[in-house]
């Protein structure tokens, strides 16, 4: 719950920087909203705050069809118990990707009880793991409902029912009306879809949000065949579980969020797929916030004012990041850019898709696991690289070396240089950008050291400490303010 008096002067403000942070249920209508909804405010007296749209609903209220809480940006948390709480999350959707939804086995995944799983969850969310799952399987097929036109019964597969009558049941419960009443009194922005044709959602973030930085970062990183940038769009193949498609990413400043195009082949592995695409584009972060930190530093300060709203992208795969953050080791990011297109066009999956520049499926660690130097090495890539590449792949395919949320940037980081081939830059590196560590710190990094006054590595890891716990985009905002200056160096 938040302080009703705080909470009600953000409401009345319509400030969008607390979007996401909390949401407020109004008991004459028994409706919950985003603080940004358009609707006339309503008295104060009828107002109930709440942390998460999870314990909204918890407490019976259903979500606005104006505002739309299922679009409210995430609330990026930083301390230890959030992030726990955040990681449990993740791992809950991960394991609709892998049918391995137990909650026995996700608690053990993590070395903590089934008690202890809940009491973290309640704590922070205000929730039970249960009514968790079961408020964001119920999120997703609103959005579905309301922005595609796929068939009822796609959309609660997608959303993560096992059945049309269990997912008819509860969204009754819930909703107090039927699926299909909801599609009823809502416009649908697509055609109906049919086998081979795509769908569109949004992605809502927090503004300010840096798209043009976004998108050079991308397109600068491309893996050819795989990825492509046009006309403001960023695009890619994708594979997951058993399921390939494509996917299409644009940007709707007006209604700050990202839109999404899908191939409808990819909705059975949706919340997987919303999931990693929210952590590529880094959109629930807290850009006031972040800000706030960073800016007390007068070496940043001029870098925020130019581009605020500046995120750390992502990586749609873990393991595709790694391989592109060994081949980059002090090589120029155009050099790397070239290599690992060799590799993607060497060892990727051919595929089809509408797009003539899309036509590979990402390598995958069991294929890469199995060559040797002699396979990898013709590629431009020395001995050594190639050798850690090797390692790294038959590492993440034998699941000695996981990025799923069950495990700690550090712990990661420990698996990493223990590795192969791989030091601490490259170890930081993937865990700021596949496990969305926002306290990474390279603190090898040339560039970096140089931007601070030419520091050691032990004196620029000191120097870093004003910017905890946002470090990783202090890195960001220096890296785009040499980048018209000086080559980067690494992936």
């Amino acid at each position: 719950m938040f302080d009703p008096e705080i909470a009600w002067q953000a409401l009345t403000s319509r400030d969008p920087r607390f979007d996401g942070v909390f949401f407020v249920g109004v008991t004459s209508t028994g409706i919950y909203c985003r603080p940004i909804c358009p609707v006339k405010a309503p008295q104060q007296k009828n107002c109930l705050f709440f942390s998460s749209a999870e314990a909204a609903e918890k407490a019976h209220f259903r979500p606005c069809l104006r505002c739309r809480p299922e679009l409210a940006p995430g609330n990026a948390p930083v301390d230890q118990p959030h992030r726990l709480a955040e990681r449990l999350i993740q791992r809950i959707e991960e394991g609709m990707l892998e049918q391995h939804q137990g909650l026995e086995e996700i608690a053990a995944e993590f070395g903590v009880s089934l008690r202890q799983l809940r009491r973290i969850v309640q704590q922070e969310l205000g929730v039970s793991p249960l009514e968790l799952k079961q408020t964001r399987r119920m999120l997703l097929a609103k959005q579905l409902l309301t922005e595609t036109s796929l068939p009822v019964t796609e959309v609660a597969y997608a959303s993560g029912f096992s059945s049309l009558r269990r997912f008819n049941d509860v969204f009754q419960a819930r909703y107090r009306m039927t699926p299909g009443a909801l599609r009823k009194r809502t416009v649908v922005v697509s055609t109906r879809a049919q086998p081979g044709d795509s769908a569109t959602l949004r992605l809502s973030y927090r503004p300010p949000y840096d798209w043009e930085s976004m998108l050079a970062f991308l397109q600068s990183h491309l893996m050819k065949e795989v990825e492509a940038v046009q006309d403001g769009c960023w695009r890619r193949t994708v594979a997951l579980g058993r399921c390939r498609g494509w996917i299409s990413v644009s940007h709707l400043p007006q209604k700050n969020a990202l839109q999404l195009e899908f191939s409808v082949s990819l909705t059975p592995v949706l919340p997987v797929l919303l999931r990693r695409l929210r952590d590529l584009f880094d959109l629930n972060a807290q850009p006031q916030l972040i800000a706030a930190r960073l800016g007390q530093d007068p070496l940043l300060a001029p870098g925020l004012a130019r581009n605020p709203g500046l995120r750390v992208p992502g990586a749609f795969d873990a393991f595709e990041l790694g391989v592109r953050a060994i081949i980059g080791q002090q090589v120029t990011v155009k050099a790397a850019t070239t290599v690992s297109s060799r590799f993607a066009a060497a060892f990727g999956e051919p595929c089809e898709t509408p797009f003539a520049d899309l036509t590979r499926y990402a390598p995958q660690p069991a294929r890469v696991a199995s060559l040797t130097v002699d396979d990898v090495a013709p590629l431009g890539i020395v001995s050594a690289r190639s050798r850690a590449i090797i390692a790294f792949a038959q590492a993440c395919a034998g699941e000695t070396l996981r990025f799923n949320a069950t495990q700690s940037p550090e712990t990661v980081m420990k698996q990493l240089v223990a590795l192969p081939g791989i030091g601490p830059w490259t170890a930081h590196y993937i865990a700021m950008r596949a496990l969305r560590w926002p306290d990474a710190f390279p603190k090898e990094d040339i560039a970096i050291r140089n931007n601070l006054g030419g520091l050691k590595p032990a004196e620029a890891e000191a120097r870093s400490q004003l910017w905890r716990p946002w470090r990783s985009y202090a890195v960001m905002h220096i890296w785009e303010n040499l980048a018209a200056a000086k080559p980067k160096k690494g992936a």
